[in-house]
């Protein structure tokens, strides 16, 4: 059944609130503005009465009576004397505005002696890096004046500063990628350590805006996301970065709501970027985002998994429908990327038939595919001590022509593996994720560019950064997707996985029974899509047909 396109209030309908909302708070605060005097002299005309109501309260009841006679006396007189009406009412509102004045306390005038304090010492701190032995007036100067370089600065509840604009000579190699990461490193250090630092360089201007980013949430679990076909969240971002949101349910239970800036991945023929490449260190959540890519990518396609680290992160998806085969062994990864390889094969010369024939594309051609493959270096040792087939050898097709053909891969690796990667995989993976602990230097060789933000000594799972192509690198956190057999899940976040997971299906022939540790293709089966393969290619007079389906040629066997 054909899909309906979502409604446009789904994609959108966050932001229209959100100008709305922005609307209405700036007319509230011209409507204040404006009736400023208005309410000041309502305030203390409220005041007024409660100070004589008090006074009347605490006057002796055998008093009251020559108290109103003072009153009614002093009325009579106003009311005779000329303009007394109007000079009685002039000296009340007077009196009104003077009682419905503001008297919350002055804010200070500057910083506190603490704040000061840490003005001046970062004040020196940058007086080597901004200064010019040859400059008649220069900005940064041994004891010199802060207040004509730090144009605004702001403090949060512990006295650290949580946002500066910071002027600096003309003079300054703003435009060296070197100079800016000396000024960063000296800013994240003097400013405050374990917090993440953002750095927006305005060249024109000659200033640095450094501001304090808030951490990013880490308890939203895997859910269903509003995307379309085709697009894949990797996970979530500061708002400022990217301009859509996503509606969401977070929290210990999802009891909470809210919408949140995702990191969006677009995948097929349309992609700039149809493969993607993830780093990081061992715990970072390098599985995790490939159990949340699979989930996401079995809605609309189908999935096979090389599970080079054998730890059966993956066993949760074996035997579900959509997943061809879920692979912890040399021999079965072998055998699956080669179907892979001739499927990717059989794609092309089925697409291109077709499109010589002024047809569409085959709906076989057109159903996603993706190859997910975890630690895959492993394989490459293993198949070295053997002398057998490297498994990323098998990828060259998938990779080279995987946009054409709807195939999709997906490469997890660890940094001290990182060499092993073919060349291939390394020029063919333009989307970069790096999760975890990583220095500059780390960063930069996988994103392609520095981040412009500090990275941080300790990490959540989950949490690190991505690059799509050439775009701007952005702050990730993983959307929590762990494996629901684990012990160490909790009970929330296992449920959550567990209702993503598509229906478990068994071959006919076979019995309902434990879930074997990988689903492995008979040889056969591959012999067979190859041979027909190759009659599609040839038999030009008949329409492109489907290779057997993987699940149908798999074999449920244990392989350790």
């Amino acid at each position: 059944m054909a899909r309906r396109p979502l409604p446009r209030i789904l994609s959108n309908g966050s932001a229209q609130l959100a100008r709305s909302r922005e609307l209405a708070r700036t007319a509230a605060d011209s409507a204040t503005d404006v009736l400023h005097p208005l309410i000041t002299i309502t305030r203390g005309l409220r005041r007024l009465a409660s100070a004589g109501r008090r006074r009347w309260v605490d006057t002796p009841k055998e008093r009251r009576g020559a108290l109103l006679l003072a009153v009614a006396a002093v009325l009579l007189a106003v009311a005779l004397a000329p303009y007394g009406p109007l000079l009685a009412v002039v000296a009340l509102m007077a009196a009104a505005a003077w009682h419905g004045r503001d008297r919350a306390p002055a804010a200070p005038a500057g910083p506190a002696p603490g704040q000061l304090q840490r003005l001046k010492s970062l004040y020196e701190a940058l007086v080597p890096y901004f200064s010019a032995s040859d400059d008649p007036e220069p900005l940064y100067a041994r004891g010199g004046d802060w207040g004509k370089v730090f144009s605004e600065y702001e403090f949060d509840g512990d006295g650290r500063l949580a946002h500066l604009v910071i002027s600096y000579p003309a003079y300054f190699t703003d435009a060296e990628p070197d100079s800016r990461a000396r000024i960063e490193h000296l800013l994240g250090a003097k400013c405050g350590r374990g917090r993440e630092y953002h750095f927006a360089w305005d060249e024109e201007a000659n200033q640095l805006t450094v501001r304090v980013l808030a951490p990013l949430s880490t308890d939203i679990a895997a859910q269903p996301f509003v995307t379309a076909p085709g697009e894949t969240v990797l996970g979530f971002t500061d708002p400022t970065r990217v301009q859509r949101t996503l509606p969401l349910t977070h929290g210990a239970h999802g009891e909470e709501r809210t919408d949140v800036p995702p990191v969006v991945w677009r995948t097929g023929v349309r992609s700039t970027e149809p493969h993607l490449l993830a780093v990081g260190q061992p715990g970072s959540g390098t599985s995790t985002l490939l159990r949340s890519i699979a989930l996401q990518a079995l809605h609309h396609g189908d999935v096979v998994i090389v599970d080079g680290g054998g730890t059966g992160e993956y066993a949760c998806l074996t035997g579900r429908d959509g997943v061809l085969a879920v692979e912890c062994a040399l021999s079965g990864a072998v055998t699956s990327l080669e179907w892979a390889a001739a499927e990717t094969e059989r794609r092309l010369a089925a697409a291109s038939k077709a499109h010589q024939a002024g047809d569409p594309p085959p709906e076989d051609t057109r159903r996603p595919l993706w190859l997910l493959l975890d630690r895959p270096s492993v394989f490459t040792h293993l198949a070295a001590a053997d002398d057998g087939t490297d498994p990323q050898s098998l990828l060259q097709a998938p990779l080279r022509h995987g946009r054409a053909a709807n195939v999709t891969v997906v490469v997890a690796e660890q940094f001290d593996g990182l060499d092993a990667l073919t060349a291939p995989v390394r020029q063919h993976t333009r989307a970069r994720v790096v999760l975890g602990p990583a220095t500059a230097g780390q960063l930069e060789s996988v994103l392609g560019a520095p981040p412009h933000t500090t990275p941080v000594e300790q990490m959540p799972p989950g949490r690190g950064y991505a690059r799509l192509g050439t775009g701007p690198v952005h702050r990730l956190q993983v959307p929590a997707t762990p494996d629901p057999y684990d012990d160490a899940t909790s009970e929330a976040h296992r449920q959550a996985v567990l209702d993503l997971l598509p229906p478990r299906t068994t071959p006919a022939d076979e019995e309902p029974g434990p879930v074997p540790e990988a689903v492995r293709l008979d040889k056969a089966a591959t012999e067979k899509v190859a041979a027909a393969a190759l009659a599609a290619e040839t038999e030009m007079s008949e329409p492109a047909s489907a290779p057997p389906a993987p699940e149908g040629a798999a074999v449920a066997e244990s392989s350790s």
